[in-house]
């Protein structure tokens, strides 16, 4: 299906934008990716601070289970309504202190702040997964139990392979298509 054919409702993206640091005074990806097809995008940061690594978590970021990490947890909006629920996780040695840990609105986003800090991703692995949402997840996102939500796991890399952050991503399933543009040589 062509880009331009997909409904009103539906939301087509492609993860490339959210990995680069943005340059001087430029909008965060999301509201840059959001402004550019003429819709309105938002997010509230509903937490930030130290937590407990869930293990997916722990096994992501390369820390010991339960081990402490920094997490920001969002509720994305398009278009004024729920689309997506992202909670970021990073490493404490990376993190404490900064404006990660923080409920603040970061001017270029958190990718921006992480190379200015001196971590730069290069790699990212990502694993998809559909599943049902648990009542507070269906709450958050405005949809019924029995909707099923895409799962998306990222994981960002250095250039020595070290993990710079995790992220969990829970999007209802039927308001979205993920692209990924492959090429080869």
């Amino acid at each position: 299906m062509r880009e331009d054919t997909v409904s009103s409702a539906e939301w087509v993206t492609t993860s490339v934008p959210y990995l680069a640091p943005r340059g001087q005074g430029e909008r965060d990806a999301w509201s840059a990716e959001t402004a550019a097809k003429g819709r309105r995008g938002g997010q509230r940061i509903v937490e930030a601070g130290e937590v407990a690594a869930p293990d997916e978590i722990a096994q992501a970021l390369g820390v010991g289970r339960g081990e402490t990490v920094v997490v920001r947890r969002r509720v994305m909006h398009l278009d004024g309504r729920p689309c997506e629920l992202t909670d970021t996780y990073y490493p404490v040695a990376i993190a404490r202190g900064t404006r990660l840990a923080g409920t603040a609105k970061i001017p270029g986003g958190a990718v921006t702040l992480l190379a200015e800090l001196g971590y730069v991703g290069v790699r990212a692995q990502e694993d998809v997964g559909a599943r049902l949402p648990s009542d507070e997840e269906a709450a958050a996102l405005e949809c019924a139990p029995s909707q099923p939500v895409l799962q998306l796991l990222r994981r960002t890399l250095d250039a020595r392979d070290r993990p710079l952050q995790a992220d969990r991503m829970v999007m209802p399933a039927p308001l979205q298509r993920l692209r990924y543009d492959i090429r080869i040589g």
